[in-house]
């Protein structure tokens, strides 16, 4: 009396819920790790598949050789076995979500940073508009650029200057 070491099992059948209760005693070598593991591998697949005794059963063997000092067993089956993967829907809607989101915040910051197409061959990047592949009435086919305020500073390969 006074150790407290026990197990109690619960199942809530009409509820769909079940939970092992560890005594204090048994918290150190029954954890909720083991618990968790037993409940996900053994109990969750045979209650699907309506088998509740055979779930019951496979669960309390598994506790009683955890407290027999064998939990490397179980362990190694829930390595085998992982309950947390994702859901391929919540994936997809995470991914979806995070791409419109973050698209939205990257076309939002990385035009004033790396400039933004204005229309083929016109470049517009920190105030200045940039025109590229244009042909002058010149020989040069340099790219020009300005800074679209209509009295600016203009530059090519044929020497440029002030305008």
């Amino acid at each position: 009396a006074g150790e407290d070491n026990g197990v109690l099992l619960l199942v809530a059948n009409n509820d769909r819920k079940m939970r092992i209760e560890v005594g204090y005693g048994l918290e150190g070598t029954l954890t909720d790790l083991h618990t968790k593991l037993i409940i996900e591998n053994d109990m969750v697949p045979a209650f699907r598949a309506g088998d509740f005794s055979g779930g019951i059963a496979k669960a309390v063997d598994d506790m009683v050789m955890v407290l027999e000092g064998n939990p490397e067993e179980l362990e190694a089956r829930g390595t085998r076995n992982p309950a947390d993967s994702v859901d391929p829907i919540v994936a997809l809607f995470i991914i979806v979500w995070a791409t419109l989101f973050l698209g939205g915040l990257a076309m939002a910051f990385l035009p004033p940073i790396f400039g933004t197409k204005l229309s083929p061959g016109v470049y517009k990047w920190l105030g200045m508009t940039f025109r590229y592949g244009q042909r002058s009435s010149s020989a040069s086919s340099g790219g020009v650029w300005t800074t679209g305020t209509g009295s600016g500073w203009s530059s090519g390969r044929s020497g440029g200057g002030w305008s």
